[in-house]
């Protein structure tokens, strides 16, 4: 680092620490915390308070290991990641081999059937796995149950802990030698690794053991392959002590944590420049990891940071073979690891992770060394006991990066490295591979991408400090303290499940994933909960996320009088493939999301282009959108619901914002018609659906009640179709029937969403009303025992995660935020 550069950086991390220490600008409790966050295939997580509890995973949980060890005068501290765990086969799965099996399948068999004296002769034999489209090296089966007998034999007892490697959809009850060791319910969507106890590892023996399973499937997909492991743990770890974590803070843009090693304070920071006003610097698939120094006895202790990077964060499973290599370009010491095979734009659906491009970790400081090596010997080759190479090819390997510091004494000092990626090919757009938004300039290359980035390392940091400020600031204006960590909780989350890249007619698209839902490309009612976020720091993203689905239609390609749900499964956006159509839910998103564009911008312009589509699905809501059928919503996974209340105010809001849309392209006549015909529709409402005390979930059940939370646009918008009596009625009653971990979605569970809580605690026009609705959500972000990126979907009663993880629709929690901006306009 030169030194003009150092300084300056020296002077903007001192800032940083200024003015973290003067605000409160940073949340220190996450079910999950940010590590690396670029997008749905580049994202790194911590799932403990502690950064060295555990091994850091990918948000589908996934191990994607970042190692961090600090020497200090010859003493080794971990700080980042796990000790390093290998598995040895004991019983091959077919990720890595394939074999057969003896199977029956829907008639259960007769007693005994697990235990190893089990006659099977009657059984059929398969090939494994069995399942649906996913076992096609296997065996159909597509029915209820199934039951499986594998024999196996061993030549010796394991010493490690016994691993059971299992793949299940849905239910699983798992036996060894006839004793039962494992139950894993639902469905798990890939490969997991699960410990076994000791006495379940008791029932192994040499000679012949037979594993059988017993696979339920409650609806959907089919699927069971298991197999069995053991434990191998590294022995070089025994020499490196835990250094003591201290804090963590996290905001908008950086995870910092300080930690103790020794008689040496070390300060690490996770920057991901997600800055939406720049969106140069917000495509930049870089992240950087900062690592500031001090003696804290007034002695200088003589010190080097150790980072390795798992090339797992360029595979879907462990199991792919890689190929890893060092090399100086631009004045950088470079590393990179990929998938040998490559198979670009090959795979689609929702737990999956890249195995195309490649990861790269970058170091501009003179005297570091780069090497690869398995990712087990990782600590002994930092430790001595084992070189490292300039190039390697299998599977698992660790990219490795020593910083030297020399002596450190009280004065700080920093050095920092750059984790980027490169996936050549972000997504398919109908049938045309759309390469990064990055690559758009001629002539970029991942190299340049790096050397840009590490020359302007100052310049960002101090744009994400005055972000990181911007963010904080304005939700504490909005909505107070919790309200504001919970905004800073949901930043990188809602913009890393997104890519972000330009159509082959230049239009920019901003397209999102299901994370943990159904692995949806651009589902519009994933974008409507998103939308505050970038409504309020770039509408382009917004219109990124609307873009495509006008595309859909507005091409031909999509022939229906009402919005599309998606574009695909991520990450091929070539039309709609989810399974039943949610016309009200889509249409009236569209129409909703358009009009808050132009209220931000202040101009229909963005309407004006696409005012023929939205003329159609208006008309379609006029027709159909006042008592809706029996049909889907958004809350899908609650079922089909018929004359659906909150649904019929998507609709009446919908049909008035078209209204206001004509207005503001001067067609008078058309604005008339349709607010006029929104506003009969709010008392017909309002008459239909009283209840009393309350209003209905159903038109047609007064004995229910609902969150309704789609009127929030009516106060954001500012139209004025609903009186105030039908808000007071409501929250009156919702305050009533919270739980210790938030409101309800409707009588029907007692689960809730996070993001419709915050809508509907946005409706509220007194902050007694607001903070009360908002304070068991930020309990459930603080307490909840799902340690996972911040779920959406979670259980009222106890702060259970129902599903879904790391999803966009965070994004809504900026309402708030985004209804005071716009009433100050």
């Amino acid at each position: 680092m030169n030194r003009i550069f150092k300084k300056t950086y020296l002077l903007v991390s001192g800032l940083a620490a200024s003015f973290v220490a003067q605000t409160a600008l940073a949340q220190d409790k996450m079910p999950s915390y940010p590590l690396i966050t670029h997008n749905t295939y580049f994202s790194i997580w911590s799932n403990t308070d502690k950064l060295n509890e555990s091994t850091t995973k990918h948000w589908t949980g996934k191990d994607q290991s970042m190692l961090g060890i600090i020497k200090v005068d010859g003493n080794y501290y971990r700080f980042m990641g796990a000790s390093a765990v290998n598995y040895r086969t004991i019983l091959a799965a077919t990720d890595e081999k394939s074999y057969s099996s003896q199977y029956q399948a829907e008639t259960a068999p007769a007693d005994g059937w697990e235990k190893p004296g089990f006659n099977d002769q009657g059984w059929k034999t398969g090939t494994a796995p069995f399942g649906d489209e996913r076992a096609s090296k296997g065996t159909e089966w597509r029915g209820k149950d199934i039951w499986v007998r594998r024999k196996f034999n061993i030549a010796e007892l394991p010493k490690g802990r016994l691993m059971l490697k299992i793949y299940h959809d849905d239910e699983a009850e798992v036996y060894l030698n006839g004793q039962q060791i494992a139950a894993e319910g639902g469905a798990n969507g890939d490969f997991e690794t699960v410990a076994l106890s000791a006495s379940a590892k008791s029932n192994l023996k040499v000679g012949e053991n037979v594993l059988a399973i017993h696979c339920k499937n409650t609806g959907g997909g089919s699927f069971i392959d298991a197999g069995l492991a053991e434990e191998v743990l590294s022995k070089d770890d025994e020499a490196v002590k835990l250094a003591e974590q201290t804090s963590v803070k996290v905001t908008a843009t950086q995870t910092v944590y300080n930690f103790k090693a020794g008689e040496v304070n070390l300060k690490l920071t996770f920057t991901s420049p997600l800055v939406m006003s720049d969106l140069k610097l917000f495509a930049t698939p870089v992240s950087y990891i900062t690592y500031q120094l001090k003696s804290t006895d007034g002695k200088a202790h003589d010190v080097q940071i150790y980072q390795g990077v798992s090339s797992n964060v360029a595979v879907n499973t462990p199991s792919q073979e890689v190929t890893a290599s060092k090399y100086s370009q631009n004045g950088l010491k470079l590393l990179k690891a990929g998938t040998v095979e490559q198979p670009v734009l090959q795979k689609k659906g929702d737990n999956l992770r890249i195995d195309w491009g490649y990861v790269y970790v970058a170091s501009s400081t003179a005297g570091a060394k780069q090497y690869i090596t398995p990712e087990g010997d990782a600590v002994s080759a930092f430790m001595g006991a084992q070189a490292g190479t300039a190039t390697a090819t299998g599977k698992q390997l660790m990219l490795n990066t020593v910083l030297p510091f020399g002596k450190v004494s009280a004065a700080p000092v920093s050095k920092f490295i750059s984790v980027g990626y490169d996936d050549i090919y972000s997504i398919q757009y109908f049938k045309t591979n759309l390469r990064p938004w990055w690559r758009n300039t001629a002539g970029a290359t991942i190299e340049g991408v790096l050397s840009d980035a590490t020359k302007n390392y100052a310049k960002v940091i101090g744009t994400c400090i005055k972000t990181d400020a911007k963010i904080y600031q304005d939700a504490v204006k909005a909505g107070g303290e919790k309200y504001a960590k919970l905004c800073v909780m949901a930043y990188r989350q809602s913009i890393a499940a997104h890519q972000l890249v330009k159509s082959p007619e230049g239009d920019l698209l901003f397209l999102s994933k299901e994370n943990f839902s159904n692995g949806s490309i651009n589902t519009v009612d994933v974008t409507y909960p998103s939308a505050p976020m970038y409504l309020l720091y770039n509408p382009e993203l917004m219109k990124g996320m609307l873009t495509g689905i006008f595309y859909f239609s507005e091409s031909g390609k999509w022939n229906k009088p009402y919005s599309s749900h998606d574009l695909g499964t991520y990450p091929l956006a070539n039309g709609q493939t989810y399974g039943e159509d949610m016309p009200v839910e889509e249409s009236g998103n569209m129409i909703i999301l358009t009009a808050a564009i132009a209220k931000v911008e202040g101009n229909a312009n963005y309407a004006k282009k696409h005012w023929k589509t939205l003329t159609i699905w208006t008309d379609y809501l006029a027709k159909a959108g006042f008592d809706p059928g029996n049909q889907l919503c958004t809350d899908d996974f609650a079922g089909h619901l018929a004359h659906n209340a909150n649904l019929s105010v998507k609709a009446i809001v919908a049909i008035d914002a078209y209204g206001e849309l004509a207005g503001m392209m001067g067609d008078a006549v058309t604005a008339k018609k349709y607010k006029a015909m929104a506003k009969e529709m709010a008392v017909k409402w309002e008459e239909k659906d009283n209840a009393g005390d309350h209003y209905a979930l159903v038109f047609d059940n007064k004995n229910t009640w609902s969150q309704k939370y789609n009127m929030v646009w009516d106060k954001v918008l500012g139209l004025h179709l609903f009186p105030q009596k039908v808000y007071d009625t409501e929250f009156k009653y919702y305050l009533a029937h919270q739980n210790d971990f938030g409101l309800p979605l409707d009588s029907r569970k007692t689960y809730s969403k996070s993001d419709w809580i915050l809508w509907t605690a946005t409706m509220a026009d007194n902050k007694a009303d607001f903070n009360a609705l908002i304070a068991p959500v930020y309990k459930f972000a603080t307490e909840t025992p799902s340690r996972v990126p911040l779920s959406d979907w979670h259980e009222t009663t106890n702060g259970k995660m129902v599903g879904f993880q790391a999803r966009s629709v965070v994004g809504g929690y900026y309402m708030k935020t985004l209804r005071d901006k716009l009433a100050a306009k």
